[in-house]
């Protein structure tokens, strides 16, 4: 589907990410909390019928019904429809279990039954797939896959059938949904690649689930709830704000450039590059990017550069050489690009690091294939180096050591271009050394680094990014997560 630029501005207050396991817990509860399943089932139901009703005119309909809860969810949506003069048909692949939830919503309908029949998709004009949850174990495939792919547009219930929905990734056939509709919290699944693309526009509907049956969380949409960035107090200066040094190399010098660049955007009150060679070059960039020649090791004499970024445009032996005294240092270290190529195949030797900001094939570099679980694999980098990790791609994953991750989707595709990693490194690094804590600094860089990309627009150069770097902290859901209070826009004295 279209990127969605407002996906996580619906999310507001509902940002904790529930694994099909997570969200079965909470289904489990709410009766215990006053919410008999029947009632939640009933609420399910309307919120996909009211959907689907808002969305289209009446047409003939056909529900596929599974035997589970997906499929009680089907029923209750085929009889609402049906009671708003709909042509509708229910075909069950198999009976739900006597005395369920599901059960009793199958004994309400009473309109007509048709096969689970390609033949019987493909002559409705609309087909909801109510037949797996997210919750599926198993590849889908034969009558029902075939029956799917039979249908002219589709409307999930929780996931398009065959979705993951704790890793996002498709379990045999999965044909794409038009609408899906789920409930509570979203998963996993609807914000991970390919799956946020296989349920087209997503709807989370409230269906009065207590918020009591919710569990401990640990995996997070990346809205602006999770982090506040730092303010500015009335006797701020320049080293309040604290100081950056980006090592610079002497091949690709854009790199360090365009990460030094980001880092005074993003707040720095000073930025330095520690050139290895070419300081000539680096001296007729930004003027307010400080240039020094004397070493890593005589710059870290300096207890105040308390945050570097090694690795864009740095080469993987200069990586080699620089690493590890800034580890030896005790450094706050973002760690880029080359560090990856330098330490392929030994991620211990990343450990002290801060934030680790590989993309998808730096991150087998270093730490292997992440395999289908891609969640999971970034979870062990983290726990295995004691570093924040950031999987970069169209929907990044931030993990901490401690378990936490975060799923980007604020970007939009035109950011894949060349530059926009260092960007991100540096702007990371400005948040680091204004005292926010590396996870919260990873996650409000990575939401501002694609907010950015959405506002320079389609046909942005990474050159843009900078700019729209301001644009994006003058939004209102970011300033509001400003450490300032509210701001004054001139209207008021």
């Amino acid at each position: 589907m279209a990127f969605d630029p407002f996906r996580l501005r619906r999310l507001t207050g509902r940002s904790e990410l529930l694994t099909p396991a997570e969200m079965g817990q909470a289904d489990a509860a709410a009766p215990g909390l006053g919410v008999p399943g029947p009632t939640l089932m009933e609420n399910a139901g309307r919120a996909v019928a009211r959907a689907i009703a808002a969305r289209m005119r009446p047409r003939r309909t056909l529900v596929l019904a599974g035997p589970g809860n997906n499929g009680g969810d089907g029923y209750v949506a085929a009889r609402l429809l049906a009671n708003q003069g709909w042509p509708v048909c229910v075909a069950a692949l198999a009976e739900p279990r006597a005395g369920s939830d599901a059960a009793g919503a199958a004994r309400r309908w009473s309109g007509p039954m048709c096969r689970f029949s390609p033949e019987e998709a493909a002559r409705a004009d609309l087909v909801v797939d109510a037949v797996f949850g997210a919750g599926l174990s198993r590849d889908v495939g034969g009558i029902v896959a075939e029956t799917l792919a039979a249908a002219r547009q589709i409307v999930a219930i929780d996931v398009p059938s065959g979705l993951d929905g704790e890793t996002g990734a498709m379990r045999g056939a999965c044909v794409p949904a038009w609408l899906t509709v789920t409930f509570f919290r979203l998963k996993p699944g609807h914000l991970l690649l390919p799956g946020r693309d296989l349920c087209g526009e997503t709807v989370l509907a409230d269906i009065g689930m207590p918020r009591g049956a919710m569990g401990p969380v640990s995996t997070f949409a990346n809205t602006p709830d999770l982090w506040t960035l730092p303010g500015l107090a009335a006797d701020s200066h320049k080293y309040s704000r604290g100081h950056v040094t980006v090592i610079g190399g002497d091949a690709m010098t854009g790199a360090a450039r365009l990460a030094a660049d980001a880092a005074r955007h993003a707040g720095a009150g000073l930025v330095t590059i520690a050139a290895l060679g070419r300081a000539d070059v680096y001296r007729t960039a930004s003027p307010g990017t400080i240039v020094s020649e004397d070493g890593v090791p005589a710059l870290l004499g300096d207890a105040r550069r308390l945050v570097w970024v090694c690795g864009p445009g740095l080469g993987a032996d200069s990586v080699r050489a620089t690493w590890p005294l800034l580890m030896t240092a005790g450094r706050v270290v973002v760690g880029d690009a080359d560090v990856f190529s330098a330490y392929a195949g030994d991620p211990a030797a990343l450990r002290g690091a801060a934030v680790l900001t590989p993309h998808a094939g730096e991150f087998a570099r270093a730490f292997g294939p992440p395999g289908v679980d891609r969640v999971g694999a970034v979870r062990a980098a983290a726990r295995l180096t004691g570093a924040v990790v950031l999987l970069k791609g169209a929907d990044t994953i931030i993990a901490a050591p401690d378990g936490r991750v975060a799923i980007n989707a604020s970007a939009p595709p035109w950011l894949a271009t060349a530059g926009a990693g260092d960007v991100l490194a540096g702007v990371i690094g400005g948040l680091l050394t204004q005292g926010m804590a590396a996870w919260e600094a990873t996650c409000a860089a990575a939401y501002m680094h694609g907010r950015a990309a959405f506002l320079a627009g389609p046909g942005m150069v990474v050159e843009d990014l900078l700019p729209a770097l301001k644009l994006a902290l003058g939004e209102s859901e970011i300033v509001g997560h400003l450490g300032l209070g509210p701001l004054n826009d001139g209207t008021a004295p």
